[in-house]
């Protein structure tokens, strides 16, 4: 019965709903919730994932299998080389573009994935910011081989302690940015934020957070799916990603959550039992700062991912509204 009621409303769901965003932490089950939306609505899905946009990194990223696509097409995985950047900014107007795109189809785009800074930037629009400069990156990158991040972390401390304050000093991707941002504008980052981050996203959005209930579900799954990603062979993944795409572990590609514990693994600086360690700490960590984020937001609906049926929870949330 239930089924009959959303068959009937899903075309007025369609009208009422433009865009869809299903956010959620890392391993809380976004493909499958969004591969069961697909299958029972006129959605096309869009990832919103910042590993996923490279091709070779499927094993680690929970890239969805072929069968799963064959399904479930999914826009925005596989569009760039794993030594090509891809940055905010990027992913909003390629977004743009193919909301426009099934919208023009009469159909609904379903945005899924957990990449938060992907997700604001596509609703609430970005503050212009200077391009990558590759000399500048190169003198910083250099300066940190030599003495460490931590002294450069210090500096952006002393030029933008707000930035400094939400970068932590483990993450030299950010930390290079902001001060490459200073240099460049001569203004901090934090600063360039709090001015006019340009226009909204221009379609009514309905938003759902699937979250779990209970932090130790969580990370038993996260336990589970890094186990099995073993297990389907991410270690000859990075292998291969090394040797063919001559992939350096300072770029964005590398930096992801088990793709660098892996590659610590393989350049002998820890052993097998340390890395999974490793990558699972840095996978809860990740999901904790997600939550974080999430609680923060303003979502039209939270559904519970460690109940029964979750998708169920999503589906009923975004046909009542």
């Amino acid at each position: 019965m239930r089924w009959a009621r959303w068959s009937a409303v899903a075309a007025d769901s369609a009208t009422a709903a433009r865009v869809v965003f299903l956010m959620g932490p890392t391993a809380a089950g976004k493909t499958q919730v969004a591969v069961y939306l697909a299958e029972r609505l006129p959605c096309d899905i869009v990832s919103v994932d910042s590993a996923m946009v490279y091709r070779g990194l499927d094993i680690g990223s929970g890239k969805p299998d072929a069968q799963t696509l064959a399904r479930a097409p999914h826009r925005l995985i596989d569009i760039r080389d794993p030594h090509e950047p891809y940055s905010a900014a990027e992913f909003r107007a390629d977004a743009l573009a193919h909301i426009d795109a099934i919208l023009a189809r009469g159909r609904i785009p379903l945005l899924v994935g957990g990449t938060g800074l992907y997700f604001r930037a596509l609703r609430c629009g970005l503050s212009p910011l200077p391009p990558a400069d590759p000399q500048l990156r190169a003198r910083l990158a250099a300066e940190a081989a030599h003495a460490g991040w931590a002294p450069l972390h210090a500096r952006l401390a002393a030029l933008d302690p707000p930035a400094a304050a939400r970068i932590r000093a483990s993450d030299p991707q950010r930390i290079q940015r902001a001060l490459e941002v200073i240099e460049l504008t001569g203004s901090p980052l934090s600063a360039l934020h709090r001015r006019d981050a340009g226009q909204r996203c221009p379609f009514p959005i309905l938003t759902v957070s699937l979250e779990p209930r209970s932090r130790g579900w969580l990370h038993r799954r996260i336990e589970e799916r890094f186990l099995r990603m073993l297990h389907d062979g991410l270690e000859d993944e990075v292998r291969a990603l090394r040797i063919g795409a001559s992939l350096p572990p300072h770029l964005p590609a590398a930096r992801a959550v088990g793709y660098r514990q892996m590659h610590q693994y393989l350049c002998g600086e820890a052993d097998r039992a340390t890395m999974i360690a490793r990558a699972l700490a840095a996978t809860r960590q990740l999901a904790r700062r997600q939550l974080t984020w999430l609680r923060r937001e303003a979502v039209d609906a939270r559904v519970a991912a460690d109940q029964d049926a979750p998708e169920e929870g999503v589906l009923e949330a975004i046909l009542r509204r």
